[in-house]
């Protein structure tokens, strides 16, 4: 087949069910859909995840940010992305000063939904420290609230579905909201660390929003994109309050309607009274 005459599919497809609602029905469904994306570095695989097919530059950008092949987005100077019969290739031109750090980091991941260990066989590997934020952002519970209601209506994936999780970022000098979805709550935030990083924002100036669970990876890839604070829907793994307390990441999550739990670093959030204070 010609690959060319291929294109991408679209993020959701219709399929046909047989529901039961005491008695059998004929409806419709919309489902997420999830293809294999292969991300290459000068022809050479170096990953491979299940994802959603949408943002894939963003994917692709996201990832490379997060795993530390890249320092900024000029460190690729070519992307294409080949669609082809089994899947998507992101093929990536790294400049000559970044092949050690591709060399260095290079091992293959294949694993359902982007998870973010699958194909690692190195335990250092998997838990390896991230890197110090450094962030003099102070929010209000109240904006974090508002953020979380923003993000709920901007999913407009999940609206549809009910089936992906979703990353945003909340930019709290403009009040500007970017938000990428994947099935994969991994592939999610490497889709927002792209398209942050290519709007040319400082992820010290924001925070990023999850719909999923906070676990060690996706500590390691906010505190790549340099975001001090993180906010998460559902609990967090005891691993992930332990590397964010490191990190210098507030960390928050039970985040519902009726409020939020602050599991580290609580300075940065602020009451219309002033800053959080122990038993206040």
């Amino acid at each position: 087949m010609d690959t060319h005459e291929l294109s991408i599919p679209p993020p959701v497809t219709i399929v046909s069910v047989a529901a039961w609602r005491d008695r059998f029905l004929k409806t419709e469904r919309a489902l997420p859909e999830e293809v294999a994306v292969a991300l290459t570095y000068d022809r050479v695989t170096f990953a491979v995840m299940m994802a959603t097919p949408s943002d894939l530059e963003d994917f692709a950008l996201g990832f490379s940010l997060s795993e530390g092949i890249i320092e900024s987005p000029e460190d690729i100077t070519a992307f294409e992305l080949a669609v082809l019969p089994v899947g998507v290739e992101c093929r990536m031109t790294l400049v000559p000063a970044r092949r050690h750090a591709l060399e260095a980091r290079r091992r293959r991941i294949a694993g359902p939904v982007g998870c973010g260990l699958c194909g690692i066989d190195s335990l250092a590997e998997a838990v390896r420290p991230p890197p110090s934020v450094v962030s003099n952002l102070l929010l209000s519970a109240q904006e974090i609230a508002g953020a979380l209601l923003r993000l709920a209506e901007l999913q407009t994936l999940n609206h549809a579905t009910r089936a992906v999780h979703a990353a945003a970022f909340f930019s709290a000098s403009d009040g500007a909201m970017a938000v990428r979805e994947d099935v994969g709550r991994h592939n999610a935030l490497d889709k927002l660390i792209g398209a942050v990083r290519r709007e040319g924002r400082s992820g010290a100036d924001g925070v990023v929003l999850l719909t999923s669970r906070v676990s060690i990876e996706l500590v390691q890839k906010t505190a790549m994109l340099g975001a001090g604070i993180l906010v998460a829907v559902s609990v967090p793994s005891a691993r992930a309050v332990r590397d964010s307390q490191a990190a210098g990441i507030t960390l928050i999550a039970v985040a519902r309607q009726d409020g939020f739990e602050v599991f580290t670093h609580p300075e940065r959030i602020t009451e219309a009274c002033g800053p959080y204070r122990a038993g206040g």
